[in-house]
C-alpha cells in the first residue's frame, strides 16, 4: 500500500519497506503507551484493505499535543465507504473507551477524498490550526485541520 503512488500521492509519493515498517512500529507503540492507535481494516474474508485509527500526535508537532484520526486504504478499496465506516468506529472508541474529548484530522488541500470523509464524519474545519511541516520527507506539507469533539 505504501508503495502505491496513487495511495501516497498527498504525502509526496511511495515510501520504502523500511519507512513502512517504522510506521507500523509507531502504531504498535501507540497502543502500548496510550491504549489507542491505528486499526487494520480487512474484508470479511480477511483481505487487507488498509488502516484507520486515532493516534497521539508526534512530539514537537507544530499545533502541540493532540489526537489525530487518519486513514489509508489500498486503491481498490476507495469509494466503497470503508474509510468512513471504520473512522466512525475509531472515533466512537476514542471518545467512549479511550476517554478523549477532541480529535483532529488533517490532510493536504488537494486531497478531496479525505476531506469528503471528514465531512461525512461531521467534522468541522478549523483554519486557525492549519500548519506546515516537513512530513516523511515531503517539504512544506500544508495540513488543513478539521476537528470533532465528544458529545
Amino acid at each position: 500500500m505504501h508503495a502505491d503512488a496513487d495511495v501516497m500521492h498527498d504525502l509526496g509519493g511511495p515510501i520504502g519497506q523500511n519507512a513502512s515498517n517504522m510506521k507500523f512500529d509507531r502504531y504498535l507503540r501507540a497502543w502500548r503507551e496510550h491504549g489507542f492507535g491505528r486499526w487494520a481494516v480487512e474484508t470479511r474474508d480477511g483481505a487487507f484493505l488498509g488502516y484507520v485509527g486515532v493516534m497521539p500526535s508526534r512530539s514537537g508537532h507544530p499545533i502541540g499535543p493532540h489526537a489525530e484520526i487518519g486513514w489509508r486504504l489500498v486503491r481498490p478499496a476507495w469509494g466503497q465507504g470503508y474509510a468512513t465506516e471504520a473512522a466512525q468506529a475509531a472515533l466512537t472508541d476514542a471518545f467512549s473507551r479511550a476517554g478523549l474529548d477532541e480529535v483532529l484530522a488533517y490532510t493536504a488541500g488537494g486531497n478531496l477524498r479525505s476531506q469528503a470523509v471528514m465531512v461525512r464524519l461531521h467534522m468541522q474545519r478549523d483554519p486557525s490550526r492549519d500548519f506546515t511541516l516537513d512530513h516523511d520527507g515531503v517539504k512544506a506539507w500544508r495540513g488543513l485541520v478539521w476537528v470533532t469533539r465528544r458529545g
